[in-house]
Formats: C-alpha cells, sequence, structure tokens
C-alpha cells in the first residue's frame, strides 16, 4: 500500500476520547412529532441535556421555557413535526423552535394571528423578563416557511429566576 493512502477513520486514541460536555460544547437539535406528548418529551430531553452540560443552574427556567414554546408549536403547527435547537452562546442559552404555521399575507389575520400566538407564549415571557432575558416569534427564513420562536436565557440572571 501506498504511503500517502490515508484512512477515513480517525487513530484509535482520538476515536475513543469523547467531547467534553460543556456548556459551550451545548449544541443539540431536536426534530419533535406536533403531538400532546411532545412537551413532556421535551422537557424530559431539555433537563438531561442542561444537566449533562453543567446547566443545573439555568434548567428550571429553560424547562418551563421549551415546555412552553413547544406547546405553542404543536398548537399552531398544520404540519407533522416541530424542530427544536439549544445552543449555548456568549454565556446564554438559545432556544429555537420551529413550526409549520404560515405567516398570514393579509394584514389583519397576520395580526390577529400574533395575537393569539403571544397570549399562548404569556408564561415564556413571564419568565424570559425573570431571568432578564428575551424572546419573540416571526417568520422563519427556512426553506418551508413556517414560525420561528425563540428565546435567550442569559445564566448569570437565570440562577437569580431560581431564587424568586
Amino acid at each position: 500500500m501506498p504511503a500517502n493512502v490515508t484512512s477515513c477513520l480517525p487513530p484509535p486514541s482520538e476515536a475513543l476520547s469523547p467531547t467534553p460536555s460543556t456548556p459551550e460544547s451545548l449544541a443539540y437539535s431536536l426534530t419533535l412529532p406536533a403531538a400532546p406528548q411532545t412537551a413532556a418529551i421535551a422537557r424530559t430531553a431539555v433537563r438531561t441535556i442542561l444537566q449533562v452540560h453543567g446547566l443545573g443552574d439555568v434548567t428550571d427556567p429553560a424547562v418551563q421555557v421549551v415546555s412552553e414554546l413547544t406547546a405553542c408549536a404543536c398548537r399552531f403547527t398544520p404540519s407533522t413535526e416541530i424542530y427544536v435547537s439549544l445552543r449555548y452562546r456568549d454565556a446564554a442559552l438559545r432556544v429555537i423552535l420551529y413550526d409549520g404555521h404560515p405567516r398570514h399575507t393579509h394584514p389583519r389575520l397576520a395580526a390577529a394571528c400574533d395575537t393569539r400566538r403571544r397570549a399562548a407564549l404569556r408564561v415564556v415571557a413571564c419568565v424570559v423578563r425573570a431571568c432578564g432575558g428575551d424572546w419573540g416569534f416571526g417568520e422563519a427564513r427556512e426553506p418551508g416557511g413556517g414560525t420561528r420562536m425563540w428565546a435567550v436565557l442569559p445564566r448569570t440572571t437565570a440562577r437569580a429566576y431560581l431564587r424568586s
């Protein structure tokens, strides 16, 4: 065999050393069914993911936010799936949910739908405000369209949520 041939697999020592589970390595994407039980599945998955990555101090508010966003997405989407993304960047947990509910083109329908969605997300607004974060929703720019909902929970202020 020629000396310049390389294998596709990494050397055994690298293959056996997993990436450490730190907050900075948190990057998960989940495709879940748009069903009533999905919020419970999302809560369990997020709680486990955050604990493994050493983010126990933001787990309670994050689980509440993910649960509410997931329930809302499942109520609004006409599709059979929703998409959840969890990332930890710049000392904050970033949660994004995509559902298949397209934005309305008629202004009054769009306003009425936004009002319904905002009302469904009242708990998210309260939790995120208590954590000093930010949240919102709008048109998904991804192929297929739909709605993108997001929340940012800063780690330092989310800790204060636990004490309140």
